[in-house]
């Protein structure tokens, strides 16, 4: 990943901190969760990046496969799009594993855009 460096969520509480915001993107090959930092946090804190892939995706190979992608994106597009103060939760699907490099960087770049965007109603 050649030096990029983003910070990570790594316990529990904060993967479900996210999770119960309920504000998620959700395109082909992944779906991005968002939360907004605590009152208690700076504004201008960077943003922090958690990622996961449920066991029906596979085999400990194929997720740590998956996360690994998803983390390799993450770090090319977080630092230039991730608001500040924000906690990011990158969930692997099973496009995940077959998408083009190119076509999964727009996944991810739109869901760090969409995720905090409050839902449009459906027709």
């Amino acid at each position: 990943m050649d030096g990029l460096r983003i910070l990570r969520l790594t316990r529990r509480p904060e993967f479900l901190a996210v999770a119960t915001a309920s504000r998620k993107c959700v395109t082909p090959g992944v779906v991005v969760q968002a939360r907004p930092a605590d009152a208690g946090a700076a504004p201008d804190a960077p943003a922090r990046f958690g990622f996961t892939a449920t066991r029906k995706l596979g085999g400990a190979v194929v997720r740590n496969r998956a996360r690994r992608r998803l983390k390799a994106a993450a770090a090319l597009l977080g630092p230039g799009r991730a608001r500040p103060g924000v906690d990011y939760v990158f969930v692997a699907r099973a496009g995940t594993l077959d998408r083009p490099w190119e076509q999964l960087l727009r996944d991810v770049g739109h869901g760090i855009d969409r995720a905090l965007e409050p839902a449009r109603p459906r027709r």
